[in-house]
Formats: structure tokens, C-alpha cells, sequence
């Protein structure tokens, strides 16, 4: 039953291009790979690290050296349960967390999705395409490629400053395309009541995380035509109650979660509390998909084009076809 850290590692990926939001231009990113061996089996999990909590991919290795020793001597259900309390949340414990996941799916000789519960086989999911933050003209190029690829439902980053001329050029460039927005807390000092209308006019169909963490309250006396999904401040399923009065829905990330455990925590306190699901993730390689993937299946949006923003993937990577991602065919 004892388990055992093989590797604990970090490993840099090359960005197609540059990924740009509100915070700054990336060109690749560096993730952090967990492998958990047991019974003659292997589970392997990944984290990206949460650049605005601070988080590194060499600080969330060292995470894992030293968080080892405490769960050596336990079965995968029994480290998994111990590392929710021993690690706080983050891409650190996410990696340990999924893989210790994997590990147990794979010693009882389950699938994932049955280890977590679910009723049935993952399905493909249509997958948000991310637009980076760029001029209008930059930024409806984008958008015309991205759907020429066949992906129809794009979601386009923001800075709250010149937001309508970048939707509005989007729009044109993929008339078609269903459109999503992402605010990375950047509507400090706009009338957000305004601002919502006239992208909703330009048939946006979801905000997310319009305001500044902390100043969730700013929303609660604004009736938008269109909804509202917490990011940035709904971190773990605590934080549900506390946001749930401002806003209509939540993003549910496993490296803001700390891994599947928490975020399906997460997503249940949510169908509680009547709020809509969204599954996101950072950039990331199909490792970090498949548990999220799981999660998916439950939700209203799906974001998931990580592996898809890289130069490369991981062999027998997700598929990602007519703006849809579907598990690998093997």
C-alpha cells in the first residue's frame, strides 16, 4: 500500500507565439510534474504555477520534496486526503493531488471519471479558443484564424480601458463566434453597469471576473443583462458562500483549487448555492487537462484550449477538432 515520490520536476513548454492578458506577455511556461508510484503503478500530475499568487515552478518542486516523507508510508486515498491538509492550495498540491488521483484510478483499475463518481464516460466538449490581449486589429485577426480553425466560442482577454473597440473589431473579425470575456480584475473605475450592456449589445454572453478580488461587493447593486463569473475570487469551496450573492457563476480551476479533490468540492458547493460552472485552466499541457477534463462534463462553459496555445503537447495529447476538445484516440 506504501507509496513513493519517483519525481518531482520541473519542465518548460513554448508558448505558440505569445500569450497576452492584462498582466503581461508570456512566450512560454514552466509547470511543475508530480509521479506518485505504488503496487507496481505510476500516477503523474501537473501543476502551472499561479504567477499572481506569487507561485514558481522551482518553489512548488521544493513543495513536493518536502511535503514526501509525511505521506510515504500511506495508500493513494489515504496521501490524498493527508495532502489536502499538509499543502495549501496551489499548482504544488494540485500536481501531487491529480497524481495521487491517477495513481489510485489506476491501482483499483478504474478510469478517472469512475474514480471521481461520475455517471458516465467523458464526452467532447466544445472548449473556449483564448483571444490575447492585443489592439482591436490585432485582436479580430486572431479571432478570424481562430475560427477559420473551427473554434466557436471565443474568449477574449481585456484591460478595462478600450474593451469595446477590441469586442467590436473581435465581432467583425468572427461574426459568427460566440464570445466570452475575461476582465482580470480590470474594471476598477468604469460604470461596469454601462459596460456590460454594450458588450452584451455585441452579443457577449458571459463576464468573468470584471472586478478587483476584495471588491466583489461593486456588483451587488448591478442587474446585468448578461452574467457574471468569479475567477480570481473564488479560490476554494469556502469561498463560495462568500461571493456567491455578487456574482452568477464560478471558474473552477484545478491550480487555484489545489487539484481535483477541492475543485469538485468547488463545483459541488456551487449546484448548491445555484451558481453556474465554468472549468478553466492556466497554459498547460494535456496532463493537466485529463483531470479537468473530468470536471468539464459538469459545466456550463468550458475553457480548456491550454494545450492548444503551445507550440507542442504531450504525445497522444487531448484533440482539439472544430473548436471542440475530445480525449486522445489511442
Amino acid at each position: 500500500m506504501a507509496i513513493q515520490l519517483k519525481s518531482a520536476r520541473v519542465e518548460r513548454w513554448p508558448v505558440e507565439g505569445s500569450f497576452v492578458i492584462s498582466r503581461g506577455a508570456r512566450t512560454h511556461v514552466d509547470v511543475v510534474v508530480a509521479e506518485i508510484e505504488g503496487e507496481g503503478e505510476l500516477g503523474r500530475g501537473e501543476g502551472t504555477p499561479i504567477y499572481y499568487l506569487g507561485e514558481d515552478a522551482a518553489g512548488c518542486r521544493d513543495q513536493l520534496l518536502r511535503v514526501a516523507p509525511y505521506i510515504a508510508e500511506l495508500g493513494a486515498a489515504e496521501a490524498r486526503a493527508a495532502v489536502q491538509e499538509l499543502m495549501a492550495a496551489g499548482a504544488a498540491r494540485n500536481a501531487l493531488d491529480c497524481a495521487l488521483w491517477d495513481l489510485e484510478a489506476r491501482q483499483r483499475g478504474l478510469r478517472l471519471w469512475q474514480l471521481a463518481g461520475c455517471d458516465g464516460a467523458p464526452t467532447s466538449r466544445v472548449t473556449a479558443f483564448t483571444i490575447s490581449l492585443g489592439t482591436p486589429g490585432a485582436m479580430a485577426e486572431q479571432a478570424a484564424t481562430a475560427a477559420a480553425d473551427g473554434y466557436r466560442l471565443l474568449k477574449l482577454k481585456l484591460t478595462g480601458d478600450g474593451d469595446r473597440l477590441r469586442v467590436a473589431a473581435v465581432r467583425k473579425g468572427a461574426p459568427e463566434a460566440r464570445l466570452i470575456v475575461d476582465a482580470n480584475e480590470s474594471w476598477r473605475d468604469i460604470d461596469i453597469l454601462s459596460e456590460a450592456e454594450a458588450l452584451a449589445d455585441m452579443g457577449v454572453e458571459m463576464i468573468e471576473q470584471p472586478v478587483p478580488v476584495g471588491a466583489d461587493a461593486l456588483l451587488d447593486p448591478i442587474y446585468a443583462p448578461i452574467p457574471f463569473v468569479a475567477d480570481e475570487s473564488c479560490q476554494t469551496a469556502a469561498d463560495v458562500a462568500r461571493i456567491g450573492a455578487f456574482y452568477d457563476g464560478v471558474n473552477i480551476k484545478l491550480d487555484k483549487a489545489g487539484g481535483l479533490t477541492e475543485a469538485l468540492r468547488i463545483a459541488d458547493a456551487a449546484d448548491a448555492a445555484g451558481l453556474s460552472i465554468m472549468v478553466g485552466c492556466m497554459l498547460c499541457t494535456s496532463l493537466a487537462i485529463a483531470p479537468a477534463f473530468v470536471l468539464a462534463q459538469r459545466a456550463r462553459w468550458v475553457d480548456l484550449d491550454g494545450p492548444a496555445l503551445l507550440e507542442r503537447d504531450r504525445e497522444n495529447g487531448f484533440e482539439f477538432r472544430e473548436g471542440r476538445i475530445g480525449p486522445p484516440v489511442l
